[in-house]
């Protein structure tokens, strides 16, 4: 297929969050403090059924941890589009890239062969009653979010909604750097980054210790991980959760105050990595 001439480039993906899933909100905020970063509750969805936490950085990206309501309808929860990450405690399930134009950019995406859903509203309310709106829209036929970043737009104030105390809950850190993303073929999964959004031809190297052959595509936020051998934790994570997020990297600006459990050099650059049996998921940050 020939590509067409888009505005949706890679410089364009601002990564807006990144979705942590698990069962119990309070047990993912204090194995995130267990490691030394603290978050703040940011309120219930408004479909009745999820509710987060979040950190938020100086560039105005943010984790967010999700969980199950307490009180959540099984019948809703059953049917949540992220249900199996929410109740398999799966850690990193999706992320976003916010727009200033959701219809541009899903007719963008369109024209190269790449679906892409009509917006859909969504909302939560701050525990300080502030009432937040926004419109997403999937980007592929995968769990929204999960291989391409779902688009957010925001029809209230984003700053409202990404610094709930009015500056960032951590300065620690200057951001989102990189979403890394389980594959099965990591040729294939990096032509279509590269027909989507009109990136050069990867780059690859290989990760014994990750267990992983690994993929960047031009200046696209994301790492690809395809498993180096079958049985390795990637391996069963891509069977039982399919392809993913299934680690975040966060560019450190205070490097020295994190205890390292294991380290990986990236093409280029460092990865420190926090303990992953303290946090239950992987994330790591750049200290170069």
């Amino acid at each position: 297929m020939a590509l067409l001439p888009v505005l949706a480039v890679a410089a364009d993906l601002a990564i807006d969050h990144a979705t942590v899933c698990g069962s119990s909100l309070e047990q993912m905020r204090a194995r995130l403090s267990s490691v030394g970063i603290a978050s703040v509750y940011g309120g219930a969805h408004s479909n009745h059924t999820t509710e987060m936490a979040l950190v938020s950085f100086p560039d105005g990206s943010y984790l967010e941890l999700m969980a199950l309501q307490p009180n959540a309808d099984p019948a809703l929860a059953a049917h949540h589009e992220w249900a199996k990450f929410l109740k398999g405690d799966a850690g990193p399930c999706a992320w976003a890239v916010r727009t200033p134009d959701l219809a541009a950019e899903t007719a963008q995406l369109q024209a190269v062969g790449v679906t892409a859903g009509a917006p859909v509203r969504g909302g939560r309310q701050r525990p300080d009653g502030t009432r937040l709106e926004w419109e997403t829209a999937d980007v592929g036929p995968e769990p929204r979010g999960s291989f391409f970043p779902f688009l957010i737009h925001d029809l209230t104030p984003r700053q409202q909604r990404v610094f709930p105390q009015g500056k960032p809950v951590t300065r620690d850190f200057k951001g989102i750097a990189r979403v890394v993303i389980a594959v099965r073929d990591l040729d294939s999964a990096a032509a279509w980054y590269s027909q989507a959004f009109g990136l050069p031809q990867a780059i690859q190297q290989a990760d014994k210790e990750f267990g992983a052959q690994l993929a960047i595509v031009g200046s696209a936020p994301v790492v690809l991980a395809q498993p180096l051998t079958a049985g390795s934790w990637l391996s069963q994570r891509l069977d039982r959760f399919g392809e993913g997020p299934c680690a975040i990297i966060l560019p450190a600006a205070h490097a020295g105050r994190y205890k390292a459990a294991s380290q990986s050099l990236w093409f280029g650059t460092q990865i420190s990595w926090l303990n992953p049996g303290k946090l239950g998921w992987r994330l790591g940050f750049e200290s170069r």
